[in-house]
């Protein structure tokens, strides 16, 4: 044989050789469905509501973070030769959500974006729990669900309520604005934010000067209930704090008190996930991938949603075995950027991503006054620590297999 032939049967045999490398790659290519549980008819994404674009709420459906969470994350896939597709899983109820996320897991589906209201969210949980799925809250930030309803196979992304007020109240406290008047209404939605806040006021130290109660009615005997001015009047607060799941009453608050004094809360300064004017550690880069997907900016339930499908592809790559996922995200191990400057992860006792959180003012497009934590507040083991319960607070003690609440 020729030295040229040689050659030539020596570059088929690798190229042979590619060919089959290239072929057992393919044969061992993985696939990861990811489910996007929503209910077409939720009031928060009702299109009136939307088009206020009432601050710290959400501008549209998640949906979109997590898509640009799967393209942002392509190369690695690719290399991991792990596809990634989601699917849509339109609920009407409760238990037809139950049933249709146990026909997926059938399928081999284990992982699941929950886009529903906080009291949903609770029930449904709670119906899985002997399943092997694992659910991920984007949009909830009801305490109770990190408390007393919590379950071992739903983790939190967004931040809770507790979280939001103990940011705000850190803010205060590092301003020296002490003096505090509390707005807030007599609705079950607000129940809930309510206490929050008033936590987080005396856990603080700060000063509740006044604490009043509004309501938006049509009847004329009640206008005065609504009336910024009148409410405010004879407190000398530093600051005013409104609590409005609702955003409409919020909205007229600010520049509207009897005295001048700043506003937070739902109107103001508000405390969030996410805010698209972020401009530090590739967060620009992010918000404009999301804005270039959906044509608005980022928001908080979009960021939470990003997050989410982050921490699933994370473990999913590492971990081929889904019944490791849950470990794995529990995991002090577990490294997760959320563009945000530091380490992210998962409290084990309640499943909630620790976070910083952004107190941000102007709605969309506006600034960021700080982020919480905020120096001066420790924490013997993490400061991200400082916001929410915390362990030894927390009514959820979650074990390495089951939640359990405190009696």
């Amino acid at each position: 044989m020729t030295e040229r032939n040689h050659g030539c049967t020596v570059c088929l045999r690798l190229f042979a050789f590619t060919l089959l490398g290239i072929a057992g790659l393919t044969a061992v290519a993985r696939d990861l469905t990811i489910g996007v549980v929503y209910a077409p008819d939720d009031v928060r994404y009702e299109s009136k509501r939307l088009e206020k674009s009432y601050p710290g709420q959400p501008l549209g459906r998640p949906r979109t973070g997590a898509e640009v969470a799967l393209a942002e994350s392509e190369f690695q896939l690719s290399s991991a030769s792990l596809r990634v597709t989601l699917r849509d899983v339109a609920v009407d109820d409760v238990a037809t959500a139950r049933t249709q996320i146990l026909a997926l897991a059938q399928k081999g589906v284990r992982h699941f974006l929950l886009d529903l209201a906080g009291p949903d969210m609770a029930e449904l949980s709670k119906a899985l729990q002997t399943s092997d799925v694992l659910l991920f809250n984007v949009s909830a930030p009801d305490d109770t669900l990190r408390r007393t309803s919590c379950a071992a196979n739903l983790f939190h992304v967004l931040p809770d309520e507790s979280m939001m007020a103990d940011a705000m109240a850190q803010f205060l406290t590092a301003r020296k604005w002490n003096r505090v008047l509390l707005l807030s209404s007599s609705e079950p939605a607000d129940a809930s934010r309510t206490a929050a806040v008033r936590n987080a006021i005396k856990r603080y130290a700060l000063k509740l000067v006044g604490d009043k109660t509004y309501k938006l009615s049509n009847d004329p005997r009640e206008r005065e209930l609504g009336n910024v001015a009148l409410l405010t009047a004879g407190s000398d607060a530093d600051v005013v704090w409104v609590v409005d799941t609702e955003g409409e009453f919020a909205r007229d608050v600010p520049y509207r008190t009897n005295l001048a004094r700043p506003v937070v809360g739902n109107a103001g300064l508000v405390a969030e996930a996410w805010q698209a004017s972020w401009e530090r550690y590739g967060a620009p880069q992010l918000s404009r991938r999301f804005r270039k997907a959906s044509g608005r900016p980022m928001a908080s339930t979009d960021w939470a949603a990003w997050m989410a499908t982050k921490a699933i592809l994370e473990v999913a790559i590492k971990w081929p075995d889904a019944r490791e996922h849950r470990r794995a995200l529990r995991s002090p191990d577990l490294v997760l950027d959320g563009f945000k400057g530091v380490r992210l992860s998962f409290r084990p006792w309640d499943q909630q991503l620790r976070q910083p959180v952004f107190l941000a003012h102007g709605g969309i497009g506006g600034g960021i006054a700080g982020m919480a934590p905020f120096d001066g507040f420790l924490h013997p083991i993490n400061a991200l620590d400082t916001l929410g319960a915390d362990q030894k607070e927390s009514a959820c003690q979650m074990s390495g297999s089951a939640a359990g609440a405190k009696k």
